[in-house]
């Protein structure tokens, strides 16, 4: 079981990672690496951008549960 977890943890902290450096740069940093220094003609969040913030925010939270999981079979097993 505490494997399992451990597995989703590393895959989930990969997602996590591969999904941040995804979003448009808003004022320089990483993501301007990856093009996202480049600027819209349109304004407001496109579709694309808002449906990756909410996988973003999805991966973020079973991320979290993960840690949570393996926080307590770690505690009942110890």
């Amino acid at each position: 079981m505490v494997l399992g977890f451990s597995i989703a943890l590393i895959f989930f902290s990969l997602l996590l990672m591969l999904l941040v450096l995804m979003h448009k740069g808003k004022g320089g940093g990483l993501s301007d690496m990856f093009g996202g220094g480049v600027q819209s003609s349109v304004g407001g969040s496109s579709v694309a951008e808002r449906n990756l913030d909410r996988i973003t925010v999805v991966a973020g939270l079973l991320w979290i549960a993960c840690i949570v999981v393996l926080g307590i079979l770690m505690k009942t097993s110890g």
